[in-house]
């Protein structure tokens, strides 16, 4: 008897973790993050070009986004950055450069609200210099994100930015040229041209740059 009694017991727990391992296997995997095309090759609808004064056009032309080359700093404006999110994301986009000496890719994001703003400079400064403007008042030129990457004209990079509460991330193609902590730190545009370009844009100084396939994807945070 004490068999049979342990057998009935057993039966419907055995049911029951049954039942729960087909419930967790019946519910749908969890989806990658989507992403959300900034610029697709088609128009510049969602884009705002802006002239500060000498500023190179900004056309379509082939599926690209061509920044002319300006006197100044010459770009347009995401139109819908509102609709974004202001921290955990990544934006890739492919640039190149097609005349002029300095920087080709100034993508100008949020951190963590319209507001409060950074620029990512490619190639600035004769041409080589990469970093953000600003942190801690000191520009992509003077801080520790800085360094010197060769861009050859007439050649497609990739440009991935990653942005979360505690950090800024970039990379060239598969190299990782900045992994800056940014707790505890003042973020900020450099003063002058560039505040005209808030809070999302993509800019150039200087210099005529083609960009294509600018895409921002949310980051899902490790727990």
């Amino acid at each position: 008897m004490g068999g049979l009694t342990m057998k009935r017991l057993l039966l419907p727990a055995l049911l029951l973790i049954g039942a729960a391992f087909a419930a967790d296997e019946a519910k749908p995997a969890a989806e990658a993050p989507k992403e959300i095309v900034l610029f697709n090759g088609k128009s510049l609808d969602d884009w705002e070009s802006v002239d500060i004064g000498g500023s190179g056009m900004v056309e379509l032309e082939g599926g690209l986004m061509i920044i002319n080359q300006g006197e100044s700093v010459s770009g347009a404006i995401y139109k819908k950055a509102a609709t974004l999110p202001m921290t955990n994301y990544e934006i890739t986009l492919e640039a190149k450069r097609l005349q002029g000496v300095d920087f080709f890719v100034g993508l100008t994001f949020p951190v963590g609200d319209l507001k409060t703003c950074a620029t990512l400079i490619c190639g600035g400064w004769g041409g080589s210099v990469t970093g953000i403007s600003s942190i801690d008042n000191l520009d992509a030129s003077e801080n520790n994100t800085s360094s010197f990457q060769r861009y050859k004209d007439d050649q497609w990079y990739t440009i991935k930015l990653r942005v979360t509460p505690t950090k800024l991330s970039a990379w060239v193609d598969d190299k990782q040229v900045i992994d800056e902590d940014i707790e505890g730190k003042k973020v900020g545009v450099r003063p002058g041209p560039i505040e005209n370009y808030l809070p999302m844009s993509l800019t150039t100084f200087n210099t005529m740059a083609a960009i294509r396939n600018v895409k921002l994807t949310p980051v899902v945070e490790k727990k």
